[in-house]
């Protein structure tokens, strides 16, 4: 049985598009064993408690510096006991500790085409602005592996999605999540779980 930690921000669509294809066994062999957000009133908690997985707030807001709360959060994870920690919009830098510790036992899910709209500042609605304000045509999502840099571990999944006339930053950002995030992070995460994923000189290799 696959142990996920799910380390989220805000409203968790990510998290429940999870959920769902746990309790469906479209993700084989894996439970939800913790959800952890650094903020108090995110929704992805109430989301947690509705299907009785074990929640906890660890926020930077109640420690005195930086390398407390660090340390906390990793002591968070670590009771939970994870195989795999998915970070599904959470928005807080990850300790090195922590990278190093759950090196590629630790992914993401980006909401664009990685290298493209990735690193510093891209995050949420950003990525859609600078996407639209770019003129691209196609966008998308992808699921990487976390390493020290910021989106530049190996990707392990990827998923297009057109853009249309029209669109505006919100509108985008919902069709890249119905029509990509909720697809691959959940597939990704299935992979895992079966073993078929390797990471080969850098780069995450699927093996069927």
């Amino acid at each position: 049985m696959l142990r996920v930690v799910v380390l989220v921000s805000g409203g968790g669509t990510n998290l429940q598009a999870i959920i769902d294809r746990v309790e469906s066994g479209l993700i084989h062999d894996t439970k939800i064993v913790g959800v952890i957000s650094n903020n108090k009133n995110a929704y992805a908690l109430e989301r947690a408690k509705a299907h009785g997985i074990d929640q906890v707030c660890v926020s930077p807001k109640d420690y005195e510096t930086r390398e407390i709360f660090n340390d906390e959060l990793l002591k968070t994870v670590r009771s939970f006991s994870p195989d795999l920690i998915v970070l599904a919009g959470f928005l807080v830098v990850i300790p090195p500790a922590m990278i190093q510790e759950y090196k590629n036992r630790m992914i993401n899910i980006h909401p664009s085409l990685i290298p493209a709209f990735c690193g510093k500042g891209f995050y949420g609605l950003k990525v859609h602005e600078a996407a639209l304000k770019r003129g691209v045509k196609v966008v998308g999502a992808t699921v990487h592996f976390v390493d020290e840099g910021t989106d530049t571990g190996p990707i392990i999944l990827q998923k297009a999605v057109e853009v249309e006339q029209g669109d505006t930053p919100e509108s985008l950002q919902l069709r890249v999540m119905q029509q990509a995030e909720w697809k691959i992070l959940p597939e990704a995460i299935d992979l895992f779980a079966r073993g078929r994923i390797q990471v080969v000189d850098g780069k995450a290799v699927i093996h069927k």
